[in-house]
């Protein structure tokens, strides 16, 4: 059962820049965390910047995690809307110097502050990156929503990533839709699962996510996605206890 486990990065500003002090301290617990994350999950996807929070580059954080357990897969978010394409490109460099394993191109959040778009487009950033044949050095993805219309997603389909990563989903059946419509194409599908607690349901309420139809069973629902999809990445932001329990519960 592939299983993917998302960490979000410390972040570098709490209402004022982070000393160097504190963001080792963070960066320790970082750590922590996916030591405990890697007894459970060989895989793990490292978030960027979140809502737009500047926070500790995915790349690096992921090389972290790499350098404490070289046997888990990482794969990372990296938002076009803060990069350019020389950027973007040095990223994606660093990726595969350090050995990561995939990196899912989206736009990202708007920043609170500062310029809020490069104009970079995710699709077209996949594209040319294949033709340039970074897509044969690491895994490239893109994301697409929990309910897609496939007429405006073309572009995406086109650029001829690795495969797709869904937005929250909120039934199996979407999962089903989504597989028949794009794996026929050789494309990998990892559905994202929000696990459905108290202290996530802000994140919920956030991405107008009803979790009623899994709330029950978060355990069996997230074994249904797999046995549609293969794959499945797994979501709790503010819950980390409760994640542990459900990886647990996984492996057995």
């Amino acid at each position: 059962m592939t299983v993917i486990y998302e960490l979000n990065p410390p972040k570098v500003i709490q209402n004022t820049v982070l000393s160097r002090k504190e963001l080792q301290d963070s960066l320790d617990k970082f750590r922590a965390k996916s030591v405990e994350i890697g007894r459970l999950c060989e895989n793990i996807h490292v978030t960027d910047s979140v809502l737009g929070i500047p926070r500790i580059s995915p790349i690096t954080a992921g090389f972290f995690i790499k350098n404490s357990n070289n046997k888990i897969s990482i794969s990372a978010s990296v938002r076009v809307r803060d990069r350019n394409h020389t950027s973007m490109t040095q990223t994606i460099c660093d990726a595969i110097l350090l050995n990561l394993n995939g990196v899912l191109i989206i736009k990202g959040d708007a920043p609170p502050t500062g310029p809020k778009d490069s104009r970079l487009v995710p699709s077209q950033v996949v594209k040319q990156f294949n033709e340039q044949g970074f897509g044969e050095k690491i895994d490239l993805y893109l994301s697409i929503s929990s309910n897609p219309d496939f007429e405006k997603i073309q572009k995406k389909i086109e650029a001829e990533p690795k495969g797709f990563v869904t937005q929250v989903i909120s039934s199996v059946d979407q999962v089903v839709r989504i597989v028949d419509r794009l794996k026929p194409h050789g494309f990998r599908i990892i559905p994202c699962v929000l696990l459905a607690s108290e202290l996530n349901r802000k994140s919920a309420s956030m991405l107008n996510l009803d979790w009623s139809a899994y709330s029950n069973d978060v355990v069996g629902f997230i074994k249904q996605v797999h046995n549609v999809a293969g794959d499945v990445l797994i979501s709790s932001p503010n819950d980390f206890k409760s994640a542990l329990s459900v990886l647990n519960s996984l492996k057995q």
